[in-house]
């Protein structure tokens, strides 16, 4: 139920404005008919105009970027920190008189700190509330599932889970929730250039050099979304996500590759079949999914033949979705294809905004892809 002693529209500022999530946050909150951008913030662009560097959001494009401290960001409503890992934890310790602060980076998501250290070193925060709504938190025998919507609401600090995460988690987790598949895992994540951030002096990320080029990166356990996502296939079946111990149990092999696309990542993730789904047919093994996803309404489980494609999403919150069990090889395939702008970072971080403030769900996002 929508906060009625609250004054809509409410006011929010977005720190790291200029960055690719920071851009992707403000452009759906321009067109969001409960917040009213009040705050844009950065740092090497401050006193410059936000049309500088956002041209296609002309409702914003006459604010002026103002330095990123407490100062200017407290007092809003809602404050959204688009920030590198590291650099939001002690800046949202400062912000006690905004009502909810939403964390676009990495400081807030891990529940352990061991796991923190092992993949980030010094500087652990404490954890926020997760923001993906449709994270499975449990289920039963009977392939009941419950989520993390329900700790969404009324949550004052939301911490905004990492886009490879997304992907990979929406593709796979109701085969552990269902105990589908034995834990080691194999994952596969083709992402677009936004992917990498919005900086300069990166000879990688030039056109000349991503234009008809695929290449790996972050290789052989190295990239810092894998505890994440260990972490979440842990919540998936019920396990504490604080035991690093019990979250490294899946053996998860994680491989992003960058792709000559702006936007999007289309997930692979594989497991071998437990005893349990080799009893199973490949109906009654999808039905696990329907299940899982069939009251959702940014996830798409697709057709049973049709794969997901990163082009049917752009400028989406949703997921496509599919499943398909290989007999041959013993394996079960997740795919999913997301936008890592939208759907992997600020559409979801809004749709959580949403929840906790009791509105629609859905506001101010759209599941409709921009295709071709």
């Amino acid at each position: 139920m929508q906060d009625l002693h609250l004054d809509y529209p409410l006011t929010v500022a977005v720190a790291g404005a200029t960055g690719y999530a920071g851009g992707e946050a403000l452009r759906i909150l321009a067109a969001h008919p409960n917040f009213e951008v009040t705050c844009v913030a950065g740092h090497s662009s401050a006193g410059k105009r936000l049309g500088d560097f956002t041209p296609h959001i002309p409702q914003l494009s006459s604010l002026t970027i103002e330095d990123t401290t407490p100062e200017v960001l407290s007092g809003h409503d809602v404050v959204i920190l688009a920030l590198p890992h590291g650099a939001s934890g002690a800046l949202a310790a400062q912000l006690e008189d905004v009502r909810i602060v939403i964390d676009l980076g990495a400081d807030h998501r891990l529940e352990s700190a061991e796991a923190w250290q092992d993949f980030y070193g010094d500087g652990y925060c404490a954890p926020w509330t997760y923001a993906l709504p449709e994270l499975i938190t449990g289920g039963d025998e009977n392939f009941g599932f419950s989520y993390q919507r329900s700790h969404l609401s009324s949550a004052h600090r939301l911490a905004g889970p990492g886009c490879n995460v997304t992907a990979v988690t929406l593709a796979f987790q109701p085969a552990l929730a269902a105990g589908l598949v034995n834990s080691q895992i194999s994952a596969h994540a083709v992402v677009g250039y936004s992917g990498a951030g919005r900086k300069t002096g990166r000879v990688n990320l030039l056109a000349s050099e991503a234009l008809g080029n695929a290449t790996a990166y972050s290789v052989a356990g190295s990239h810092r979304h894998i505890p994440e996502i260990q972490q979440n296939f842990a919540h998936a079946q019920g396990l504490d996500g604080q035991n690093y111990s019990a979250i490294q149990q899946y053996k998860l092999g994680f491989t992003p590759v960058l792709a000559p696309m702006s936007r999007g990542i289309m997930a692979t993730v594989s497991a071998a079949l437990s005893n349990k789904a080799l009893e199973m047919s490949d109906e009654e093994i999808r039905s696990v999914y329907e299940k899982a996803y069939g009251n959702e309404f940014f996830i798409e489980l697709l057709p049973p033949t049709v794969l997901p494609a990163t082009a049917d999403v752009i400028g989406s919150n949703a997921a496509h979705i599919q499943v398909a069990v290989d007999r041959r090889a013993g394996l079960l395939y997740g795919f999913s294809a997301i936008d890592n702008l939208n759907r992997g970072t600020a559409g979801q971080a809004i749709q959580s905004l949403n929840i906790a403030l009791g509105l629609p769900e859905d506001a101010g996002l759209t599941k409709i892809g921009v295709a071709p």
